[in-house]
């Protein structure tokens, strides 16, 4: 086999499963799933291996690829730049940086009547670091708030504000790591509520932390809290796409402002109308002072992330050349992508599509729900999507089911008109029991009934091999 691979020659996929079992590491995420696939070429909506299985995609990259695979005019804005100028050192300037700078500020500006600034880095952990910096900068605290179910990107810091311990346990004390509030996860509510009356307890007994010094939080004699800010996720992503009751951000909103605590968005994931608005904030009438996103920004072409401050937290006066850097973080391929990224939602109607879209995807589930009881919830905002798994009981966490689904959607053996269908699908939630969908914003209603009639015969399957 070394001849081959010295001579790069083609090699068969239980070839290439050797080489990597032998010399790649398993420290990303590739070794969750059974079944390890290996793709040969993409396209809208779509995955294929080498014999062309079509894979339909229902999370297209965690939520990267939100304009689909493959996109023609966003590839052709990236193969210009690589053509005009590919590369440049991020301490000089391009057309491309300022311009894409200036549309999203623009555009916050115009939604929140908030003047402020972006600033580029590479991936969602290390903007979520370069917030953490502005944070810091700004507030002099080092503690912040962040919600039980929380997912902000895997670097040190941003593993200190995620919620799960799994990401810490191996790499020592982590002294700055947050305190984790309960999210408004209505469907399993943490203090027993229902929807319908609870009244925001949640809420209540947030605010009741500031109550007396000696829960810890506040001098209530100076009104000083310890915390410098609260990262929030305006619909938790990897926490199973779960969408808070209307009204909640508004209540909480006015907690922080009465203690001077910083509102920070993560958009990583819902950004750039992945929930029907160009940023998932905008549902809620809350204005952020940061917001962090990426991926969505080049549709997953190159690694490009970014924050945007209010300009009291990062003008040049108090947030000089050289607070932050990375090598790689404005570089010319993925501002051009990302501006291209900008042009295209400005000449589409993505805030009448991806609602229509996403309330047909979810009544096309729900009929599933009314099918199987181990459908527990269905829910959803724009085009991101939740299907909770359950025993039969609809209410129990079923892991088990969730798995089996998963990878025999993966197998590639589902069928459709004959022939062989793949399922792409992926698993978050508190028990790693839900579904979360995040499609292409140009899936068809054609492809949502694929996908639908699809995941029902991976759940019938499912169902008989584990028992449920």
């Amino acid at each position: 086999m070394s001849k081959k691979i010295d001579a790069g020659e083609n090699l068969s996929d239980a070839d290439l499963l050797k080489l990597e079992a032998q010399y790649c590491s398993w420290g990303d995420t590739v070794h969750y799933a059974k079944e390890l696939n290996i793709f040969t070429h993409c396209n809208g909506s779509y995955l294929y291996d080498k014999n062309e299985t079509p894979f339909l995609d229902l999370q297209m990259w965690y939520s990267a690829a939100t304009f689909g695979y493959n996109h023609p005019r966003l590839k052709a804005a990236l193969d210009k730049q690589v053509a005009t100028l590919p590369q440049l050192a991020c301490q000089y300037l391009h057309k491309e940086k300022i311009l894409l700078s200036a549309m999203i500020a623009r555009d916050v500006e115009k939604k929140f009547q908030a003047k402020g600034r972006v600033h580029f880095n590479v991936g969602g952990a290390s903007a979520i670091e370069d917030a953490i910096k502005v944070v810091r900068n700004h507030t002099k605290k080092n503690p912040v708030f962040a919600f039980m179910g929380s997912y902000h990107g895997r670097t040190l810091g941003a593993t200190a504000i995620t919620s799960s311990y799994r990401y810490r346990e191996r790499f020592g004390h982590f002294a700055d790591r947050a305190n984790f509030v309960p999210y408004p996860y209505c469907f399993r509510c943490p203090l027993g509520k229902k929807k319908e009356s609870c009244g925001f307890e949640c809420i209540k007994q947030f605010e009741r932390l500031f109550e007396s010094e000696y829960y810890s939080l506040v001098n209530t004699k100076t009104r000083q809290c310890e915390y410098g800010a609260f990262f929030v996720e305006p619909l938790q992503a990897t926490g199973g796409y779960i969408i808070p009751p209307k009204g909640y951000f508004v209540e909480l909103k006015k907690i922080l402002d009465r203690y001077k605590i910083l509102l920070v968005d993560d958009e990583i994931q819902m950004g750039f109308f992945r929930t029907g608005k160009l940023w998932a904030i905008e549902h809620y009438g809350v204005t952020p002072d940061i917001m962090v996103f990426g991926k969505a920004l080049t549709n997953g072409l190159n690694a490009i992330s970014a924050i945007w401050a209010k300009e009291e937290l990062i003008s040049p006066e108090v947030f000089p050349p050289g607070s932050t850097h990375a090598t790689f973080s404005s570089n010319p391929l993925g501002t051009a992508t990302g501006l291209e990224v900008m042009k295209l939602i400005a000449d589409s109607d993505f805030e009448k599509t991806v609602p229509q879209k996403g309330a047909y995807f979810v009544a096309r589930l729900k009929e599933l729900q009314k099918k199987y009881p181990h459908i527990g919830e269905v829910d959803g905002l724009g085009l991101a999507l939740r299907i909770e798994i359950c025993r039969n009981d609809g209410f129990t966490p079923n892991r088990e089911l969730t798995d089996a689904i998963m990878n025999i959607g993966l197998s590639g053996q589902l069928t459709s008109g004959g022939k062989k269908h793949g399922l792409v699908l992926d698993v978050g939630g508190y028990y790693k029991n839900v579904f979360t969908l995040a499609p292409s914003l140009y899936i068809t209603e054609a492809e949502i009934d694929l996908g639908v009639d699809l995941f029902e015969q991976a759940l019938k399957k499912g169902i008989a091999e584990t028992g449920s």
